[in-house]
């Protein structure tokens, strides 16, 4: 085998052996046995257990930045912010079921990371948020309409299209991509002004 393709398959591996067992289930041998090879396969591809892991943690951040880069840019500065956050959560859904193993570690669904993977997957959020309040700021903000605090809003976007991630990955059975979008597109309907105004206008008590 090629050894580009080697360690691809060494990384697929070791992918696997992480979102199964878990961080402290990841070695060299655990990798050797689930890619059905010896350990100085292993060694002689990555030169060790830390270079692979470090290059499974590149890998890994590359893809889903892409994904997210990808939804965050490609999204309709046209459409109301109530779609845009519709769209945005259910899109991170679809993305998240089509590569769960690669999405697990990132959502902290795997336990026990150690400190470098955390680092990096604060930091790739970080970003991540970033792109999503200056994406809010450039395009959706121009409508017409009260000003909007683009910064919480994309914590506020960021951090329910991860929860939702997590529950379609975590309970599947119950909380399906459907309802979750569901339940946003209701809550966002019920805090539009119309529908407010609407709710204290019958909530107001009938004059004698």
């Amino acid at each position: 085998m090629p050894l580009e393709q080697r360690r691809e398959d060494l990384l697929d591996a070791a992918l696997r052996v992480l979102a199964r067992d878990g961080y402290g289930a990841v070695s060299v041998e655990a990798i050797a046995r689930e890619a059905g090879v010896t350990r100085p396969v292993v060694y002689h591809a990555y030169d060790g257990l830390e270079p692979l892991l470090h290059a499974l943690l590149d890998r890994s951040q590359r893809q889903a930045l892409e994904s997210a880069m990808d939804l965050v840019t490609t999204a309709n500065a046209a459409a109301s912010v109530d779609d845009w956050l519709i769209n945005g959560a259910a899109n991170l859904i679809d993305v998240v079921q089509r590569a769960p193993d690669v999405w697990r570690p990132i959502l902290g669904i795997t336990q026990n990371a150690p400190a470098l993977v955390q680092d990096r997957i604060t930091a790739t959020r970080e970003y991540l948020r970033t792109l999503i309040a200056q994406r809010l700021e450039s395009g959706l903000v121009a409508q017409s309409g009260p000003k909007l605090d683009t910064d919480v809003l994309a914590h506020i976007e960021l951090v329910t299209a991860e929860h939702f991630g997590r529950l379609v990955l975590e309970q599947p059975d119950l909380y399906s991509r459907d309802r979750l979008v569901a339940a946003l597109e209701g809550l966002l309907t019920l805090a539009r002004p119309a529908h407010l105004e609407q709710h204290r206008l019958r909530a107001a008590p009938t004059p004698d």
